[in-house]
């Protein structure tokens, strides 16, 4: 029994003193840590310090340099003003000096201007005084020279302003011809070139292309077709398309005859195609006319569209396109209206470029200049006015409006697009090949022009030559002078102008020559 107490006791004890060593060792290892930990914290403030100690360095560093650098800048800038106060004060003194120097002469001159003045004034009462003898001397002369030449002073007077007049008007005209000659030497050399070089680069085809009137046919048996029993396919045919169609003993032709050229072409191709069908009735030619009607309509659309495209020429108002699609119908003097607008676009492109202007304006003022001619109400209106009222309605710039209002004078020019369309449009139609005239209207222009002509003093003769476009005036020698000449080609071009109507210009040569002829027996 006393064993087994021992033996717990003792087990006690040691589990005791286990603890208890346990704890102690538990103690003693926490110290240390606790140690480790003292010493590394230790160690990092200290690196914390040592580091902060560095920033701080480099950052008194940075602020002694940023301050050097800053009271740099400063002293530069100081310096600079500095200077500029000085030079500015050294400028004010030499102003100072120039303006008493300048005050100093001024005075100096304002003496000498006092000095002059008293002068003046007493040569001033000599020549009052010598003027009074001198007018005295003048009466008693004019009384003297009346007395001897058995003149007033006012008859003498009147024959000095004759001969003075005469002479005036012969200078006159002298200088009249001189200013004019170095004007058209100055004017011309500029305008030529712009012309010349306008008209080369607008290379168009000076071939005519005219509005068909004339239908052909194979043979005169296809006449009865056409004419119908009792003329009722001919009648259907002219009242469907408005014009007249004359079948007479014309060999393999049938003649179309209407005011208006689109009409002309519709019945034209209506007839080739039925010719080509080869059934003729009102019904049928009913149909073929509708269809033709159809396809010329598009026709004219598609022609106006591809123009525009070929111009480069954009946003223009379907109904003005339209409308240069139907110049392709319609010739003035014989020249094709659509080929003279795309003409004048071009040539009023080009000029304005050389001018400065604006090309793409100009272009479209040359191409609509005559879309008064083909609108097909009736208007007693020139075309002109027309064709800017429809510009106007189909919201056109207002330039180009007045362009095409202006290019035959029935308005006023307000812009320089007005005169270059003018110009263009004169260029186009007066270049040789361009227009035929009807006989009877040129030969009666061709005479008006030489009665012009002959109404003044002192004209022989005179011709006109190179179709109107110049004037040969001869005038008597004896009663002309060379200087009378010069004014006479003056007047009588300045007559030209005023009295008559015609395309491009008229030149006006006037000759003087003296013929001496004597005989030898």
């Amino acid at each position: 029994m006393g064993e087994p107490l021992y033996i717990i006791i003792t087990g006690i004890v040691g589990t005791v003193l286990g603890f208890v060593i346990g704890k102690i060792a538990l103690a003693k290892s926490n110290k240390e840590e606790e140690n480790k930990v003292k010493e590394q914290s230790k160690l990092i403030l200290k690196e914390a310090e040592i580091s902060a100690e560095n920033i701080k360095k480099d950052k008194i560093i940075e602020a002694k340099e940023k301050f050097l650098k800053l009271k740099t800048e400063f002293e530069e800038e100081s310096n600079r003003k500095k200077n500029q106060i000085i030079s500015n004060e050294n400028k004010i003194k030499q102003r100072e000096q120039s303006l008493s120097k300048e005050i100093e002469q001024n005075k100096r001159r304002k003496e000498e201007i006092e000095s002059m003045k008293e002068n003046l004034s007493a040569q001033l009462d000599i020549v009052n005084k010598k003027k009074i003898e001198l007018d005295k001397f003048n009466d008693q002369k004019v009384q003297i020279l009346e007395k001897v030449s058995s003149l007033t002073a006012d008859d003498a007077r009147e024959q000095l302003m004759d001969t003075l007049k005469n002479e005036a008007e012969t200078k006159a005209s002298s200088v009249i011809k001189d200013i004019l000659e170095e004007a058209k030497l100055k004017a011309t050399k500029d305008a030529k070139k712009i012309v010349l070089d306008t008209i080369q680069r607008t290379a168009t085809e000076h071939a005519i292309e005219n509005c068909v009137s004339i239908f052909n046919i194979e043979s005169d048996d296809i006449k009865g077709k056409i004419i119908g029993r009792e003329g009722r396919n001919i009648r259907a045919l002219e009242a469907v398309t408005g014009v007249e169609i004359i079948v007479d003993d014309t060999p393999e032709a049938i003649i179309i005859s209407g005011f208006d050229p689109v009409r002309r072409e519709i019945a034209r191709l209506s007839l080739h195609r039925l010719v080509t069908d080869g059934r003729i009735h009102p019904a049928r030619i009913e149909e073929i006319v509708a269809k033709t009607k159809k396809n010329i309509e598009e026709e004219i659309v598609e022609i106006g569209e591809r123009t525009v495209i070929d111009l480069g020429i954009h946003g223009v108002h379907p109904e003005l396109i339209k409308m240069v699609g139907r110049m392709r119908f319609r010739s003035s003097y014989g020249q094709n209206l659509l080929q003279h607008s795309r003409e004048v676009a071009n040539l009023c492109a080009i000029m304005a470029s050389e001018l400065g202007l604006n090309p793409k304006q100009a272009k479209r003022a040359g191409l609509l200049h005559d879309i008064g001619k083909v609108w097909p109400e009736e208007a007693e209106k020139p075309h002109a006015l027309i064709g800017m009222e429809l510009a106007e309605k189909y919201k056109e710039h207002p330039k180009i409006c007045n362009a095409i209002g202006a290019h035959h004078d029935e308005i006023e020019m307000t812009n320089l697009l007005s005169p270059i369309v003018q110009a263009c449009d004169a260029i186009s139609g007066a270049r040789p090949g361009a227009r035929r005239e009807v006989m009877e209207s040129y030969i009666k222009r061709l005479k008006e022009l030489e009665e012009l002509a002959l109404s003044f003093d002192g004209v022989n003769k005179c011709y006109a030559i190179q179709a109107g476009r110049e004037l040969r005036v001869m005038v008597d020698a004896d009663s002309v002078t060379d200087d009378r000449a010069g004014m006479l080609s003056f007047d009588i071009s300045q007559k030209i102008e005023k009295d008559m109507q015609y395309p491009g210009q008229i030149k006006v040569t006037v000759i003087r020559e003296m013929r001496s002829v004597s005989f030898a027996k």
